[in-house]
């Protein structure tokens, strides 16, 4: 990939045509990351975009940067080594709700843990849908899928209290029928420095198509706050917008527990240590060794 001369333009992002179902919303998904790459003009060069698998995972492919389609569950120990080797890329993780919170639910506990540099954006359609309709830990009770036809049997995992409760530093929710809301979040999470988690509910209209109601807005309710995320400009007006301090981890748990959905900047704590900020400066700080005294240790 050479290096970007000229200001970056979406059309410079584009790729093949995605193959995804019509009306799905991993299109505005991949569209705002691009309108906030062109936004913040992050070189295509620089910028590299992890995905696991599912339909999450063609992201890599439609967006025109370095990218890695990794396997199941594991696009954030990929990605944690490319945080470790070049820490100068900007790094966006692309990841569904079966992908991080099933198989790759462990690797989402620790990456949120060692609170390492990236966007971490979790689209959550709320099922399995590029295996065709399964039961995923995001699909709401009662939900008929083909792994349980008589309805999901369970209560969904709620990402964004699991993330809150496994020390999120950066955890925030939006919906990929709002643009500008989308393409302001992922550029608050880009800003921050540490594991940023977006949690996307994303449509899929294939297998699904009454599970987000994006013509109406009475349902949901926007947080605001001078250092969070404003609410959609196209929304404003038409819901409950709800004033929440960001550092009040204690009101953070409050709105993701609530039955009611709310998007926007639940919680931030910049002072969180990361670990491969800590990783970078004591490889610094260590004195280099002959490979063969390296060895030395582990004779017998």
């Amino acid at each position: 990939m050479s290096a970007q001369t000229e200001p970056l333009t979406v059309k410079d992002l584009n790729t093949e045509s995605p193959r995804w179902c019509a009306g799905c919303g991993d299109f505005s998904i991949i569209m705002a990351v691009k309108r906030f790459m062109v936004d913040a003009q992050l070189t295509a060069h620089e910028t590299v975009n992890v995905s696991g698998i599912g339909c999450s995972g063609r992201a890599s492919f439609y967006i025109d940067t370095y990218g890695v389609h990794s396997i199941h569950g594991r696009a954030i120990p990929v990605a944690m080594g490319l945080a470790l080797a070049r820490p100068e890329l900007n790094l966006f993780i692309h990841s569904g709700d079966g992908d991080a919170m099933s198989i790759g639910g462990c690797h989402l506990i620790h990456g949120v843990n060692k609170n390492f540099n990236c966007v971490f954006i979790m689209y959550d359609n709320e099922l399995y849908a590029l295996t065709k309709s399964q039961t995923s830990p995001t699909t709401r009770k009662g939900h008929k899928t083909n792994t349980q036809p008589a309805g999901s049997y369970l209560d969904p995992i709620h990402a964004v209290s699991l993330v809150l409760g496994i020390g999120g530093s950066f955890v925030a929710s939006t919906a990929d029928w709002m643009p500008d809301h989308l393409t302001n979040t992922l550029k608050a999470a880009f800003a921050h420095k540490g594991f940023s988690f977006v949690h996307v509910s994303q449509r899929c209209p294939h297998f699904d198509p009454n599970n987000f109601d994006h013509k109406t807005s009475s349902w949901f309710s926007f947080l605001e706050d001078d250092k969070g995320i404003a609410p959609d400009k196209r929304l404003v007006g038409k819901t409950e917008v709800v004033k929440h301090d960001p550092t009040n981890k204690e009101e953070a748990f409050k709105f993701a527990s609530s039955e009611r959905p709310y998007f926007g900047l639940f919680y931030v704590d910049p002072n969180k240590p990361r670990y491969d900020q800590i990783l970078i400066n004591q490889t610094k700080e260590t004195p280099s060794q002959p490979i063969a005294d390296l060895f030395k240790t582990f004779k017998i």
